[in-house]
């Protein structure tokens, strides 16, 4: 009986915590934001420096290879099937952003002063260079502990009002604006 009681009270102490987040305007409930890609697994694991099994895309119809991702970024025209899902977002104070990679090869989900380049030099288009908080890749930890792997995800709490800035610091064209109310 003394462990139903427990359980009774512990259960009853969540809600009472979530009610009172609701009233001081935190959401239990998270927005979310998606990385796609579409990286095509035999052409990214032959070529990748990462090894084979990088590219772990399942989806069907996967279809960019690892040349034409280059290319495609180099001439200031990024493959369109590698975004965030919404490229912009509006939550209310205290609502904790997930980032979800649904897509095949690493991302990061990085709070940037601006949008810019990311730190693999040839991902970035013409005359786009690398913004500081994306220098130094995942040797630096402010970058590191932005990753996520695939299948993954990432909570970002405490955003203050106003406007701000994510992009992956490997695929810098993959941006999203979040607006706190």
């Amino acid at each position: 009986m003394r462990r139903k009681l427990g359980l009774v009270g512990t259960a009853f102490a969540v809600l009472l915590f979530a009610g009172m987040m609701e009233q001081d305007g935190h959401h239990a409930t998270p927005a979310q934001v998606v990385a796609l890609d579409e990286c095509d697994p035999a052409t990214f694991n032959a070529a990748n420096a990462a090894g084979p099994d990088f590219c772990k895309n399942v989806a069907v119809g996967a279809s960019t290879t690892f040349s034409a991702l280059f290319s495609k970024a180099q001439i200031g025209s990024p493959d369109p099937n590698w975004d965030f899902e919404p490229d912009k977002l509006t939550v209310n104070e205290g609502t904790p952003i997930i980032a979800v990679n649904e897509g095949g090869e690493p991302h990061t989900f990085t709070e940037v002063a601006q949008f810019g380049g990311g730190f693999i030099g040839g991902l970035n288009g013409a005359n786009e260079t690398t913004v500081p908080e994306c220098a130094m890749g995942f040797s630096r930890v402010e970058v590191a502990r932005t990753r996520i792997l695939q299948g993954s995800q990432l909570q970002v709490t405490g955003l203050s009002k106003g406007q701000h800035l994510f992009q992956c610091c490997i695929h810098p064209w993959m941006r999203t604006t979040v607006v706190v109310k």
